[in-house]
């Protein structure tokens, strides 16, 4: 979710931060804070949701989703499109979430946010995660006696997986964050979303275009990604780290490098 930041406590959390919440169907606000709320997916969600229901990549992104071009960034996010009058959530029902095991990674951890940072270290820059609290008006889960410190609730609402799937691609967002990053044109804003969230245009991209012939990828990884599609995301995040010049993760053949000044314009 993109919360408001005025329901932002501004104080970071450590995965020690004690807090009291729980929902379930009996709270009076139960259901609310799936309304008028931007949730933003990463792409593992659309993995799992896509999966989930029985539909490609592309299928998904064009139903239930729209997309948000951050104005500081200018990168491209696929952000869950709400519905009717209410602005509700698809995929909520009376009695609660109907894709409960496969929700996105920030519902999983509300009303819990996660923030990353870049710090300098003596080893350079480093990656650090912190966590803060929201609290919507409408929320009366904090009135609840369940007592929980941020890592049994990261537990509970399983988002280590996710949090391993994304962490990746949260890094690449940072990166693309600093300073001085010129600002994506429309075709790499088109492949990023690409190789972020349609999985399935982009495995059809990597086997129908020159790609496999030009870059010196290994023979077995290029078998692992025709048929995982997790190896195929994590390929996915490889290639954009080569096309927004973030890191020499993959090379052109001897034999095309003449011919070839550059692969990222496939």
């Amino acid at each position: 979710m993109l919360p408001s930041s005025k329901y932002v406590e501004p104080i970071e959390r450590t995965l020690d931060s004690k807090f009291k919440f729980r929902c379930h169907k009996d709270i009076s606000c139960f259901n609310k804070c799936c309304k008028l709320t931007n949730i933003l997916l990463t792409p593992y969600d659309i993995l799992r949701l896509k999966k989930r229901l029985g539909i490609s990549s592309g299928e998904f992104l064009e139903k239930f989703t729209y997309t948000h071009i951050d104005e500081k960034s200018s990168h491209p996010y696929a952000v869950l499109k709400m519905i009717d009058d209410e602005g509700k959530c698809p995929f909520v029902t009376p009695d609660g979430c109907s894709i409960y095991e496969d929700r996105p990674t920030n519902c999983r951890y509300y009303p819990v946010g996660q923030g990353l940072m870049v710090k300098q270290s003596e080893k350079g820059q480093v990656n650090e995660g912190f966590y803060f609290f929201i609290r919507e008006p409408n929320c009366l889960g904090f009135q609840e006696d369940k007592e929980w410190t941020i890592e049994t609730w990261r537990i509970d609402q399983g988002v280590d997986l996710y949090d391993e799937m994304n962490r990746e691609w949260k890094e690449i967002q940072l990166r693309r964050d600093n300073p001085g990053q010129p600002k994506l044109d429309e075709k790499k804003q088109s492949l990023m979303y690409m190789a972020s969230y349609d999985l399935d245009k982009f495995r059809r991209f990597v086997s129908e275009s020159k790609f496999l012939d030009i870059l010196d990828i290994d023979k077995e990884e290029v078998e692992k990604i025709k048929t995982d599609e997790i190896a195929m995301m994590k390929f996915g995040f490889k290639y954009l780290k080569y096309i927004l010049i973030l890191e020499e993760t993959l090379k052109v053949k001897e034999e095309y490098r003449k011919q070839t000044k550059d692969a990222r314009n496939l």
